[in-house]
């Protein structure tokens, strides 16, 4: 490029730009042939708003043209904060917020590393989508916020995926697997304190507990438990335990001293905590597929006993006693159960019981199973056994009335088991709901 050029773009000056083009038209022409900076890159760098607005018109495809670094005239003006420069580059083509530069950045990235407030929402307000960019290792302007600590930068851009309702920004990972939160923890910057309190003195733990849903709430769980943050409960007994460690007692808030700390936990202690079910160590996969393996296998052992009742069944028939009064045998008939004949309570009480476990199991695989491959030949499968099951207990059942209310109370125990589970989760959800909804209207 002319060295004359290159002062008039570095000193703003338009009147040597306009004599330089008078005494060689094509001058503006021959800069494209180099692959180097362009005036524009020049002027945009300097910030000089007169000079690129001239260049603007005379070459407005100057504007996105990359330098040998990789940055277009839009990437340099927003990393330097000239908002007006920014303005008239969206002028021309509000597409060059998406221009790609070095490592896949575009013009926003530059502008939330250097902090430049009033240029990202110029460039989210030109292009909303923008925020959804990666860079080529996979981050987006919420990665680069919370790496260069741009806590105001940060603040805009979640107040801008709240508006647009692009939440699923916030779940974006790096190459690494990162998410935002990852990054504000292992780097250890001030984003917020896990275990402040909101109006209605609950944690971020406490509300994430609250709010459930289906996916991505172990994870938030594990960097905020890794990073210190506790329920507000656990806040409370830390702070009794704390100032009471001197006297060697822990406190009640109501009832005053209570015992010694225990220091230390016992053998039998420590193995149960170890053995026992914790949400934050085991998946919710993994405890699906122990909850399976339970659930067949208490469906084998009631399916088994049904066909093996205690006591078996009897091998032959017999219609009366002998005549002699030898033979004190009561009158059976071969397959039906030896306990059904000689106590029907305690038969009704193992069939029934039995029917319990075997039901409920199957109503239990039947859930964990939801949405398994072959889901059709699965259930026809599980009726196929619970018809032998109802058939195998109403031909050993001595009692014909009492067989058919058996046969009856087995097929509807599914349903009632299934409306009974409803009814308790539905009067157990509104005390959680109303906790909702006052945490909404404190936090």
């Amino acid at each position: 490029m002319d060295r004359r050029l290159i002062e008039a773009a570095q000193m703003g000056n338009v009147d040597l730009l306009f004599n330089l083009i008078k005494y060689d038209p094509l001058i503006l022409h021959s800069v494209s042939l180099a692959e180097e900076e362009t005036p524009l890159h020049i002027a945009s760098m300097a910030g000089h708003l007169d000079f690129v607005q001239q260049i603007l018109k005379l070459r407005p495809e100057f504007a996105t043209e990359l330098n040998q670094d990789g940055f277009s005239p839009l990437h340099i003006a927003s990393a330097n904060g000239y908002l007006e420069i920014v303005k008239e580059l969206l002028r021309v083509d509000r597409d060059m917020c998406a221009v790609r530069g070095r490592e896949k950045r575009i013009p926003l990235h530059y502008a939330v590393i250097k902090g430049r407030i009033h240029v990202m929402k110029e460039l989210l307000a030109a292009s909303p989508d923008s925020v959804e960019h990666v860079t080529v290792r996979g981050e987006t302007a919420l990665h680069l916020a919370v790496k260069k600590n741009q806590i105001e930068g940060l603040r805009v851009l979640v107040e801008h995926i709240k508006e647009f309702k692009k939440e699923g920004v916030l779940n974006m990972k790096d190459e690494h697997g990162n998410t935002i939160l990852h990054l504000a923890i292992s780097g250890k910057q001030a984003v917020m304190e896990v275990n402040s309190l909101n109006k209605n003195s609950l944690t971020a733990l406490d509300v994430l507990l609250i709010f459930q849903s289906e996916a991505g709430d172990r994870e938030i769980e594990d960097v905020l438990v890794q990073a210190g943050a506790k329920r507000a409960r656990d806040l409370h007994t830390s702070a009794l335990a704390l100032t009471s460690q001197n006297q060697g007692v822990t406190t009640n808030p109501s009832n005053g001293p209570l015992m010694p700390i225990e220091r230390t936990r016992s053998p039998a202690r420590q193995l149960l905590e170890y053995f026992k079910y914790n949400k934050i160590r085991d998946s919710p996969s993994e405890a699906r597929n122990a909850m399976l393996v339970i659930a067949i296998l208490i469906a084998t052992a009631t399916y088994q006993a049904v066909l093996s009742p205690p006591g078996g069944v009897w091998q032959d028939d017999s219609l009366s006693s002998n005549n002699n009064g030898t033979d004190t045998t009561e009158p059976h008939s071969a397959g039906k159960a030896v306990l059904g004949s000689k106590n029907m309570v305690s038969f009704g009480l193992f069939i029934f019981f039995n029917s319990v476990g075997f039901f409920t199991s199957i109503n239990m695989i039947y859930v964990l199973t939801s949405g398994f491959p072959l889901q059709l030949e699965l259930q026809v499968s599980m009726c196929a056994l619970i018809i032998t099951y109802d058939t195998s207990m109403t031909f050993m059942t001595a009692n014909n009335a009492l067989s058919v209310l058996f046969t009856v109370v087995s097929i509807a125990l599914p349903f009632v088991i299934h409306i009974a589970t409803m009814v308790a989760r539905n009067y157990l959800k509104w005390p959680r709901v109303a906790l909702q909804c006052t945490s909404l209207q404190s936090a």
